[in-house]
C-alpha cells in the first residue's frame, strides 16, 4: 500500500500558524503489515534516519493511531498489524520549511487508517486533530490532509480548517542548502509585539485571502504578503532567505519566508524567476511548483500512473 503525501508552505508571509498551501512536490510511503518485526527502508531525504526504529517518526505516528483506532473499535492490540515494513521515496527537503514532518505525520496516519480493520472510524476531522497534536499546530497538516489554499484555526473542541480554491497556481521555491529546526525558528518568537504590528497583519492575512482566491493582480499580492509578526524576528537565523525576500520584494515579486525557513516562495512563475536571476544569485535551490489540488491519499495503480 502506497500514501503519497505533498510538501505544504504555511504563513505564506501574514497568515502566522493559519494559511497553507500544498505544493506538487511529494514524498511516497510504502507500508505492509508484517507477521512481526519492523522494517525500513529510506531514500532520498532522511535516509539517515533509515535506523531510528521504532523512533522513526512515521512508525511512531502508525502505532500512535493504531492506538487511537484500537480505542475507537473498542477492540485489543489483536486488531492491529503487529511487524511492519516501511519504504520511504522523500523528496521533500527536510528542515527547510517546506512541511517535511507534517508529510510524514500524515502518512503515518493515513497509511494506519488503511491497514487497521477500524480504520473507517477516525474520519477526517479525527485525522486533523490527531495530526495537530503530533505536529503541534495545524497549519501544515491541513493543506497536505486536504490539498489547496487551506485556513486552519483551532476551537476548545480541536483544530479546524477550511479549504479553498486558489487562482495562484504556480509558485516558485528557492530552497538553500543549509537546514534550520522550526524549534529554533519559534524559539526567537516575542512572547508579545506591538498592537500596531499585529492589526497590520490581520489586515494583510485578509487580503492575502482575497488575493489568493481572487485572482488578483501581483501589485496586491504584494501587498497581501506583507509580514510584521514572525520573520524579521526569525532573521538572525536565516540572514540569506530574509535578504532573498528583501530583495524579491523590492523587484516587485510577491516573496515570503516559507513555513519555519529557510526556503523563499516567491509567487511568481518559472519564466518570471529566470529573468530574476539577478536578484536571486547562487546557492539557490529552484523548483518551480504547480499548488497540488489533492492531499494525502492511497494511491491505486492508476493513480500512480496518471501522477
Amino acid at each position: 500500500m502506497l500514501v503519497r503525501t505533498p510538501a505544504t508552505s504555511a504563513n505564506l508571509g501574514p497568515g502566522f500558524d493559519s494559511l497553507g498551501l500544498a505544493l506538487d512536490l511529494y514524498d511516497d510511503v510504502e507500508v505492509e503489515a508484517a507477521g512481526a518485526g519492523l522494517e525500513i527502508e529510506v531514500d532520498g531525504e532522511g535516509a539517515e534516519v533509515a535506523d531510528r526504529g521504532e523512533r522513526h517518526l512515521i512508525v511512531r505516528v502508525l502505532r500512535r493511531t493504531f492506538d487511537v483506532l484500537d480505542e475507537l473499535a473498542g477492540t485489543g492490540p489483536a486488531a492491529r498489524p503487529d511487524g511492519l515494513r516501511l519504504r520511504c521515496r522523500n523528496r521533500i527537503p527536510h528542515s527547510r520549511g517546506l512541511g517535511s514532518s507534517s508529510a510524514a505525520i500524515v502518512a503515518g496516519i493515513v497509511a494506519a487508517r488503511a491497514l487497521h480493520p477500524a480504520g473507517r472510524l477516525l474520519d477526517d476531522a479525527g485525522a486533523l486533530r490527531l495530526a495537530t497534536e503530533i505536529e503541534g499546530h495545524p497549519d501544515n497538516v491541513a493543506p497536505c490532509l486536504s490539498g489547496g489554499l487551506t485556513v486552519a484555526w483551532t476551537t476548545p473542541a480541536g483544530p479546524r480548517s477550511v479549504r479553498l480554491e486558489s487562482q495562484v497556481t504556480r509558485v516558485v521555491a528557492f530552497v538553500p542548502e543549509q537546514r534550520l529546526a522550526t524549534e529554533r525558528a519559534r524559539g526567537l518568537l516575542p512572547e508579545t509585539v506591538p498592537h500596531g504590528d499585529a492589526a497590520a497583519n490581520a489586515g494583510r492575512a485578509a487580503l492575502l485571502v482575497a488575493a489568493l482566491t481572487g485572482g488578483l493582480d501581483a501589485g496586491v499580492l504584494l501587498d497581501a504578503t506583507e509580514d510584521r509578526l514572525h520573520q524579521d524576528y526569525r532573521a538572525p537565523a536565516m540572514l540569506e532567505s530574509a535578504a532573498l525576500v528583501a530583495r524579491l520584494r523590492d523587484a516587485g515579486v510577491p516573496a515570503v519566508i516559507s513555513g519555519a525557513g529557510p526556503t523563499v516562495l516567491a509567487f511568481t512563475t518559472a519564466s518570471h524567476a529566470d529573468s530574476i536571476g539577478g536578484e536571486v544569485g547562487k546557492g539557490w535551490h529552484e523548483h518551480p511548483l504547480d499548488v497540488a489540488t489533492r492531499g494525502a491519499r492511497v494511491m491505486t495503480p492508476e493513480s500512480e500512473y496518471r501522477g
